[in-house]
């Protein structure tokens, strides 16, 4: 507890001195949000000083506490705080705020900065990562602590602003959270009533304490500056066994600075030289001397750090007798933070063969081999499980206080899917999946851009993937979804056409460790089409490939489909050989794959003589004039669906093989009349 006059006055010297190294860090950027790590300065300094757990010399320690900023703006805070606490942040990283190359920029990105465990600045999107570590927290003890070895045994904590709480997001996550107990789980509400507009209360009035406890969670207020109320809180909220935790910490906006505190001017604006000498001088600090750290400050750091290396060590030493006991679990925790799959190729041997039957279904079949092979793949669906077959058979699901399955049910929350599929991930040790319909990615996009961002290999396990999924009508059919993800950097999407593809599919994502992948997947039967399987890699399966050519040893015309289109394509293409001309059928389940392969490969599968390609998906068009060239063209949907069932749609939309015939003549009669008036 604190209580002396020299603990108060030690937390007050190392609280003022983080509040003169952020008005440093913004005034010499020019940019940044001063106000809010201002504010946060006391709340911060405690919870770094007497309850976060970490190590300055093993920062990825896999039992520290984790701590995430869903605040992102006001990184400054988190990057001076880590630096303090000796992590390898330099003077001159926090010099270099915000500018090209440095390592502490705008917003916290998660690889870049030593202590960030996670990129936060889309407001909320910390709140469901904080959400995804406490549950892969929780997943992990329940597998491998026993009794007097709790291996696993570590708080994460949120910090979390006005912004924050009004983001839908959040509000997706922190319910969850309750529903499951996430006792683990602290969350530092940063009260400070203003946003950039002014008050909170120009938009916002609810009672956001009532909220939580309706949530099922154990909430508490305090004043965000008295030194005591704020390690009492922490000290109750870590000692909470049932529910997770809310911090409500009413702060000051600007604390410190005499002519800003509590205006909505400081939120996202340097307070300018004159108000920087004037917060330093009140704060009893040189006014000319700038990113100035007392050696008392440090000194006040490093014995926290004395304290913190002691208990990593005995930490240590518990897992030496761990291992010594429970070799077997010991084995598998090693696996399940080894990020290796390449036993994915035995695993998914057999599974190629299959009849005719919906790639959901085909993906639901490869989801339980590997659920097998792999005891680490976890993840559910958003309350779709039944459509998109991921469920685990013969697995437990995880519920309330009960976190040794391994299905999860995220209910209708898809964002927040997404969102704690990404903390889970950033956690370590569990490899997560999700899923949903296509058209529902919109609700996640937010997520799955930020798992992209920050290279998380994440599955998202899409289904009902076109017009095609009929009677549900527009509202329900994708179109402009394929085209918005296959945007998204570093977001590999793979649009299998039949059960060989959707198996290779898996195999992808699953070795795929840089980032996510996004499985499109059918909601109708679709035609096992026929292939030697044994001519085609499993890399050739997703990334483009020649399943099929005739009608000479040249191809005038390439027609090129994903998914459900393939099999109706190449029945179109054989048909254009018997009229005699030359047929490439390309299959291209992957853009971001068949981009990886060489020049040479990618023209090889492109190239005919007369320089005609056909493209055939039941999306959207665009993006395909990428591959289709001047001379091509593209059979796609440009408006929204209708409700049919979807064999009256694929008949009027002109996805038969009928149609697709007719347009290749057409274009391929359209180049030999131009031939022949040359």
């Amino acid at each position: 507890m604190i209580g002396t006059a020299g603990e108060v006055r030690d937390f007050r010297l190392a609280a003022d001195t983080l509040r003169c190294l952020v008005m440093d860090m913004v005034e010499r950027a020019h940019s940044g949000h001063p106000g809010g790590p201002m504010g946060m300065a006391d709340f911060a300094t405690v919870l770094f000083l007497k309850h976060l757990r970490y190590n300055p010399l093993d920062p990825s320690w896999v039992d520290r506490d984790r701590l995430v900023l869903s605040a992102g703006h006001a990184s400054a805070m988190l990057y001076a705080l880590w630096h303090l606490a000796g992590y390898n942040i330099k003077m001159d990283d926090l010099k270099a705020f915000r500018q090209w190359g440095s390592r502490t920029p705008g917003h916290p990105e998660y690889g870049l900065t030593p202590g960030v465990e996670t990129t936060t600045g889309p407001l909320g999107q910390g709140c469901a990562n904080g959400v995804g570590m406490a549950l892969a927290e929780a997943m992990l003890a329940a597998r491998f602590n026993k009794r007097g070895f709790d291996i696993v045994d570590h708080h994460t904590y949120v910090i979390a602003g006005d912004g924050d709480m009004m983001e839908g997001l959040s509000h997706e996550a922190f319910a969850l959270a309750g529903h499951l107990g996430l006792n683990k789980l602290i969350v530092i509400y940063d009260a400070n009533h203003v946003t950039i507009e002014g008050p909170l209360s120009l938009a916002a009035s609810e009672d956001t304490g009532r909220r939580f406890e309706a949530y099922g969670w154990f909430v508490q207020e305090i004043d965000g500056h008295e030194y005591a109320e704020i390690d009492t809180a922490l000290r109750r909220a870590r000692f909470e066994n049932a529910r997770p935790s809310l911090i409500i910490a009413r702060t000051h906006i600007g604390m410190g600075s005499p002519g800003m505190r509590d205006s909505a001017a400081c939120h996202g604006a340097p307070l300018g030289e004159e108000e920087v000498r004037a917060a330093k001088k009140e704060l009893g600090f040189p006014p000319e001397r700038k990113f100035h750290v007392p050696a008392e400050v440090y000194e006040i750091f490093a014995r926290r750090n004395t304290e913190l290396i002691q208990q990593h060590g005995m930490w240590a030493t518990k897992v030496e007798e761990y291992r010594r006991l429970f070799t077997a679990l010991s084995e598998e925790w090693d696996s399940y933070h080894a990020g290796d799959y390449s036993g994915v190729e035995d695993a998914l041997e057999e599974l190629s063969a299959a009849g005719d039957e919906a790639t959901r279904k085909t993906s639901g079949r490869v989801l339980q081999v590997l659920a097998e092979r792999f005891p680490n793949l976890v993840g559910g669906s958003a309350d779709l499980g039944p459509s998109n077959n991921t469920y685990l058979k013969g697995y437990d699901a995880v519920g309330p206080h009960s976190f040794s399955g391994r299905n999860l049910h995220f209910g209708v929350r898809e964002h927040a899917m997404a969102g704690i599929m990404n903390g889970m991930a950033l956690h370590g040790g569990l490899r997560p999946y999700g899923g949903t319909f296509l058209v529902f990615a919109d609700y996640m996009r937010p997520a799955i851009r930020m798992a992209a961002m920050m290279k998380l290999p994440v599955i998202y396990v899409f289904s009902h993937d076109s017009i095609f999924i009929g009677e549900d009508g527009p509202t329900h059919q994708p179109v402009e979804q394929l085209a918005s993800l296959r945007c998204i950097p570093n977001l590999v999407v793979i649009r299998p056409a039949d059960a060989v593809e959707t198996v290779a599919a898996w195999r992808a994502a699953m070795m795929r460790t840089d980032g996510p992948t996004a499985l499109i997947l059918t909601r109708q039967v679709v035609s096992q089409i026929p292939r030697e399987e044994s001519s085609f890699s499993a890399e050739q399966l997703v990334s483009g490939y020649i399943l099929w050519q005739g009608g000479g040893d040249a191809a005038d015309i390439v027609l090129l489909a994903s998914g459900s289109e393939l099999a109706v394509t190449l029945d179109a293409g054989k048909r254009l050989a018997e009229d005699g001309w030359g047929v490439k059928v390309v299959s291209l389940p992957s853009w971001e794959l068949f981009e990886d392969l060489p020049e040479e490969r990618r023209k090889s599968l492109l190239e005919s003589r007369r320089g005609l390609r056909l493209a055939i998906e039941a999306g959207c068009r665009q993006g395909w004039e990428r591959f289709i060239g001047d001379r091509g063209r593209m059979l796609g949907v440009d408006t929204f669906g209708h409700s049919a069932p979807w064999r009256v749609l694929a008949e009027k939309y002109g996805f038969t093989a009928d149609n697709i015939y007719h347009a290749a003549r057409a274009l391929l009669q359209t180049a030999v009349e131009g031939e022949t008036r040359a």
